[in-house]
């Protein structure tokens, strides 16, 4: 195998390698039956929640339609946070954050951590260093 071919298969496979978290990502969003909600900072630094649909790319979590304010924020500030919250009571809320990258319209979250959270005891041993019920998704 020549030096070009070593480096193609190399290069495919850290591709393959960075895929699979977000691919176990995406599996266990889809466990969730409604949409997630978009969490940003304002200019004015308040909090800011909207729902959003939310689509998948190889750079990560596509928001076609994440509305002025979540553009406007994630400009100002790209770290987000999307929450899907609990399917039913005493389960499990996805909680991803990232760095978004709006791009005209639309915007591209880029995971950077997430996690599967619930209020009570974490498990023995403990899956995260949360005090409640986590199970890391991405690191």
């Amino acid at each position: 195998m020549g030096t070009d071919q070593l480096h193609a298969a190399t290069g495919a496979m850290s591709a393959m390698a960075a895929a699979e978290p977000l691919q176990r990502l995406r599996r266990e969003a889809a466990t969730f039956a409604g949409d997630p909600y978009l969490l940003t900072v304002t200019a004015e630094r308040r909090p800011h929640c909207s729902t959003v649909a939310v689509g998948y790319s190889d750079e990560g979590l596509v928001i076609a339609s994440p509305g002025s304010h979540g553009t406007a924020d994630s400009r100002e500030h790209p770290l987000v946070s999307l929450l899907w919250p609990p399917a039913q009571p005493g389960g499990y809320a996805l909680i991803v954050d990232g760095i978004a990258d709006s791009n005209g319209t639309g915007m591209v979250v880029r995971p950077t951590r997430a996690v599967l959270h619930r209020r009570g005891a974490p498990a023995d041993p403990p899956l995260s260093e949360c005090n409640s019920d986590c199970i890391p998704i991405l690191p």
